[in-house]
């Protein structure tokens, strides 16, 4: 028995971590919501100022996170920051890229990806003169065509986040559908930040409905009641921006539409100054939707 004892032990402290991973991989996931639920990392950002990356990832993975999505290196190489990850057993999934090295460095922003690890790389900003416009958008449709054949030809997905200014009207529909038929479709891929389609006016169901095999990823962003929709601005006050749930949005119908379509990974992206606080009850929310099963089957990507 003395000698089967360390390899019992090895075995016990195996199957806890394989439980802690799997934990970690199922946080903010319900028996009808499957996730894959992460953070986008700028949700800590005043902390990374403050007490730097180790602190942030802390965080993060005490909050049971397992994927992340990347918002700025600190002062850390991409290596010194996936060595950071490694350390926590964190996955970076994707990053958004500047918009300017996307268009001027293309080669730059895939070297940075695969040095992080992630398969995914992105945009969350077009600059533009507001409003925007037909003449921007289609500008910026060519800079996107370009950075996602590049980085195709890396096997890096790229995508490009929304944020409300992109529904300005135009013709029978607005600039963002402009947007999504200037895009080549295999290797331009959205994420839908769901404050900034429920800003405008949009809606997120109908959306993801609308152009099912464009949608990549997705940001759960909930937008307080009773402030008023139709803003074009891409701009709101923070503290409209609450917990999962307590919100405006109708986050049962939306998942569900959303894992029918193949959205592939879910960041909570909370900008508000009581983050530490709405995490956790977002995570909560998540872990008690359900729905009934049956309906359309799932796309096949």
């Amino acid at each position: 028995m003395s000698k089967l004892l360390p390899w019992l032990v090895a075995g016990f402290a195996s199957l806890l971590v394989a439980h802690a991973g799997a934990m970690a991989a199922d946080v903010g996931t319900s028996k009808s919501f499957h996730g894959p639920v992460g953070l986008q990392l700028y949700s800590l950002r005043e902390m990374q100022k403050t007490e730097g990356v180790a602190a942030t990832l802390d965080k993060a993975k005490s909050w049971g996170f397992k994927y992340v999505e990347v918002a700025g290196l600190g002062d850390l190489t991409p290596a010194q920051f996936k060595a950071e990850l490694d350390k926590r057993g964190l996955v970076a999934i994707g990053s958004h890229f500047p918009y300017e090295r996307l268009r001027d460095d293309i080669e730059g922003v895939a070297r940075d990806t695969k040095a992080l690890g992630m398969p995914y790389a992105g945009c969350a900003w077009l600059p533009h003169k507001a409003p925007f416009d037909e003449k921007q958008c289609r500008e910026a449709a060519a800079v996107l065509n370009r950075a996602g054949a590049a980085l195709a030809r890396h096997g890096i997905k790229f995508y490009l986040h929304n944020h409300g200014y992109e529904f300005q009207p135009f013709g029978k529909g607005t600039l963002f559908d402009l947007l999504m038929a200037e895009t080549d479709p295999q290797t331009v891929f959205f994420q839908m930040d769901v404050l900034w389609v429920v800003l405008p006016g949009q809606d997120p169901v109908k959306l993801l409905e609308k152009y099912p095999r464009r949608w990549l990823l997705m940001h759960l962003k909930d937008l307080k009641k009773g402030v008023p929709l139709g803003s074009l601005s891409g701009s709101t006050d923070l503290t409209n921006d609450v917990a999962l749930g307590s919100g405006q949005v109708d986050f049962p119908k939306l998942l569900r539409t959303a894992q029918r379509i193949g959205v592939q990974y879910y960041f909570i992206e909370d900008e508000s100054p009581t983050v530490v606080e709405q995490v956790p009850q977002s995570l909560r929310f998540l872990e008690s939707v359900e729905w009934s099963s049956g309906g359309p089957k799932p796309l096949r990507r």
